[in-house]
């Protein structure tokens, strides 16, 4: 049925229950952007945190999985895009814009549907966070920033610039020079 949001994901002709909740969604993306975490691990933690019930077959799971985060049939981009935005340090701008484009505050209200926030991130309009996002992919093609950009940019390099996660290991090789300086 057209306008229908999945709560439930078909795997060999079974219907699964899935957390559908834009929180469970960010949670997975957290988890593949953590550095410290196999690939098994991720995939681990993007079936246990989706699927109510597991799935016998693991891998068709998977697939299903990145199929409702990806958001369905939607057109995607024929090149794979270079990371553009980081889920968690992007939080303090996208949350608002989220909020401008849904009218409320969207942490506020116990259930979201995956879907419905995509569909509320995909029309972010202008302000801080398309500012910041224009900004990185001009400078992601190399492309040359206008006056007033430069300037946006070298007043807000931390907000833009996106910060490389370090492992536990080189953490605690910096905190060790940190010590000794």
């Amino acid at each position: 049925m057209i306008g229908l949001l999945p709560k439930s994901l078909e795997i060999d002709g079974r219907d699964y229950e899935i957390n559908s909740d834009f929180r469970v969604a960010l949670l997975v993306f957290k988890a593949y952007n953590d550095g410290e975490l196999s690939d098994y691990e991720k995939a681990s933690v993007c079936l246990k945190c989706l699927f109510q019930e597991m799935p016998k077959d693991l891998n068709k799971a998977l697939e299903k999985a990145v199929w409702f985060l990806d958001g369905g049939d939607m057109p995607k981009s024929k090149q794979a895009p270079s990371p553009m935005m980081d889920w968690e340090q992007d939080q303090y701008i996208i949350f608002p814009a989220l909020n401008k484009v849904a009218g409320y505050e969207i942490r506020s209200v116990k259930y979201l549907h995956w879907w419905s926030f995509l569909g509320l991130f995909h029309e972010i309009d202008e302000g801080l966070y398309s500012q910041v996002m224009n900004i990185r992919a001009k400078k992601a093609k190399g492309k040359k920033l206008e006056k007033w950009e430069r300037e946006f940019y070298i007043e807000h390099t931390e907000l833009i610039n996106i910060k490389r996660k370090l492992t536990a290991e080189e953490q605690a090789e910096l905190d060790f020079i940190n010590s000794l300086i």
